[in-house]
């Protein structure tokens, strides 16, 4: 008797707890069959995406642990429902320690490679013994970096070399990521594929003002090369945005490239190719400390239309010491970050917003950078 008893009670409970109504969105209690318009088996690690896309990273093996807390924060934010590959570059082999490791910490594919030695090394034309002069020069002058031959390599491989690496030949757009990055809210669609449909040819979070010292004559060679190729300006109201006296001279205006979303087919392009080329040959790079993010703003501001650039403002991110954190109410539901430290709100990266106030530029006919 009393276990028939128990099993009427145990049944009564199950059929309760069955039946009980869920308190969960909707969304949440089947998983979705779409996303943005595509299947979702789509994303599936091993799956062929709607759009050729990874993510770029140029890394040090002693920076293992900032890597995996920053792969960390990319994989819960938004790389665990789309899979998107790592493709990890280093100056030096990478350890099977790093390897091991960072694979570990996605199930997207990832691939290692090293950057060949024609990339990452002194070209010919440049004089290595006033390069170390320059260098100490900086050094008094106080300019962060002045010292670091490591770090002139670097921003040189960012701007004329990362895009032309074997392992991207297959790739055709890119997010870079840096160690120690942090995104605050959930991305829950594809910034890859919103892209692709629009034709947006490069997008960041933050845009700051570059420190003038590491720069002098960046823009006098930027006017040279304007002035023997002048077909190239695609945007003449890009120099609104990157000079305050009518293109004399350079306000710094820069996007903050530790992060990018980009188009690698506009740094394919002949116009920018060429355009690399020719800084390359004025030793800007060595002799001063031209920085990657201002030579790939420049030619963006003028090379590409207001419409292919695109500030990712839904994003929030994190690099020491600024932040880029949605401002809106609904923003809130999905980020852990303080709008009001956004980097919105500093003059020194007020940058980011004046790009918006450029004028429009009506689409042509012309198929430069595409």
């Amino acid at each position: 008797m009393y276990t028939d008893l128990l099993h009427l009670l145990l049944g009564l409970l199950l059929a309760v707890f069955v039946h009980r109504p869920s308190n969960r969105p909707a969304d949440l209690e089947q998983p979705a069959a779409t996303i943005d318009g595509i299947d979702v088996s789509s994303y599936l690690p091993e799956a062929h995406r709607p759009v050729r896309a990874a993510f770029v990273v140029l890394v040090r093996n002693s920076e293992l642990v900032g890597m995996k807390r920053a792969m960390r924060q990319i994989e819960d934010r938004f790389n665990h429902k789309f899979n998107y590959p790592y493709v990890f570059l280093n100056d030096m082999p990478f350890t099977e320690e790093f390897k091991t490791e960072t694979a570990a910490m996605t199930r997207a594919n990832v691939t290692f490679g090293v950057i060949p030695q024609e990339h990452w090394s002194y070209p010919a034309w440049i004089n290595q013994t006033y390069a170390g002069e320059c260098r100490q020069e900086m050094h008094k002058q106080g300019v962060f970096y002045a010292l670091t031959e490591s770090y002139r390599h670097m921003c040189r491989f960012n701007s004329g070399f990362f895009f032309r690496h074997p392992l991207l030949d297959e790739i055709d757009y890119y997010w870079r990521i840096e160690p120690d990055v942090e995104y605050s809210c959930d991305i829950d669609y594809d910034p890859f594929l919103f892209m692709h449909r629009r034709g947006i040819k490069y997008g960041y979070t933050i845009a700051l003002h570059e420190y003038p010292e590491t720069i002098p004559t960046l823009w006098k060679t930027v006017k040279e090369f304007v002035t023997s190729n002048p077909e190239f300006v695609r945007h003449p109201a890009g120099y609104s945005w990157l000079s305050q006296d009518g293109g004399e001279t350079y306000n710094g205006c820069h996007f903050w490239s530790n992060f990018e979303i980009g188009s690698l087919a506009f740094f394919r392009s002949p116009e920018y190719l060429a355009y690399f080329d020719y800084l390359d040959r004025a030793g800007g790079f060595f002799y001063e400390r031209w920085g990657d993010a201002p030579v790939h703003a420049i030619a963006a501001a003028l090379m590409l239309r207001k419409e292919e650039v695109h500030w990712f403002e839904d994003i929030g991110y994190y690099h020491n010491p600024w932040t880029n954190c949605p401002q809106s109410a609904e923003s809130r539901l999905r980020c852990h970050c303080d709008p009001a430290k956004s980097a919105v709100h500093h003059y020194w990266a007020s940058c980011t917003k004046d790009w918006l106030l450029l004028p429009d530029t009506a689409p042509k006919d012309d198929t430069a950078a595409e």
